[in-house]
């Protein structure tokens, strides 16, 4: 047994352990396999051990695998999701490869990721990034414009809002993550009240993924945890 595929067994042990412990069902939480910096053996050594979602920060980086996947039998079925900042000259390459988008954050983004998205392929799967912690130099847009730029995203047709997303600043204490993880909570069911599609909610990295399971996440973004510390 591979160090990776022993690493994605401890990691859905936590994820059933953080679930049960807070009466939820871990089959409603999603695993996504952060990737970025590394190299595609490492990803192999994954979907071998059966993970079949992915996560990459930078795009060109991101459109390289996964060329180099759909171009071999075990890239089938793979499910390539967006994470990182996107600048508007990088929205046609996400657009155009990948299956998810996190980073979703003002509505020339939207517009312009719509435009791109090609026809033949499936809408791009969108969440809305929230700066939760109000961080000068993160990206997301402030809570109050969520509801804003979700109506923009519905009149896109390429797109298809799925939830929203958050980075909030690190902090140690679980009382603390879960208290900025239930506002993003709070967000989340809001949205579903005027989106009722909406069904995602993207929190939780290695060091915070109990208390957002607590929270509500139904999606965890695990990297150093699978794959080890960043290269």
């Amino acid at each position: 047994m591979s160090t990776i595929e022993q690493n994605l067994q401890r990691v859905y042990q936590q994820i059933r352990t953080a679930a049960q412990d807070c009466g939820r069902d871990p089959r409603q939480i999603i695993l996504l396999a952060v990737s970025k910096t590394k190299p595609v053996t490492a990803i192999e050594a994954a979907i071998a051990a059966g993970q079949r979602a992915f996560g990459e920060n930078y795009v060109q980086e991101g459109v390289e695998k996964i060329g180099w996947f759909r171009e071999r039998s075990e890239g089938t079925g793979l499910i390539w999701h967006f994470i990182g900042p996107l600048q508007s000259n990088k929205s046609r390459l996400v657009a155009e490869n990948f299956d998810w988008c996190h980073t979703l954050d003002r509505p020339q983004l939207a517009r312009r990721l719509n435009d791109h998205r090609p026809a033949q392929r499936a809408p791009l799967n969108v969440l809305i990034q929230i700066n939760i912690s109000d961080e000068p130099t993160k990206a997301g847009i402030a809570p109050e414009d969520m509801l804003s730029l979700a109506a923009l995203i519905a009149e896109c047709p390429r797109l298809r809002l799925r939830g929203l997303m958050a980075i909030p600043a690190p902090e140690s204490d679980f009382q603390w993550q879960l208290a900025v993880f239930k506002r993003m909570y709070d967000l989340y069911e809001a949205l579903q009240r005027v989106h009722p599609g909406v069904d995602t909610l993207s929190l939780g990295m290695t060091d915070d993924m109990p208390a957002a399971i607590a929270a509500g996440s139904t999606l965890v973004r695990i990297g150093t945890a699978i794959f080890g510390a960043r290269d």
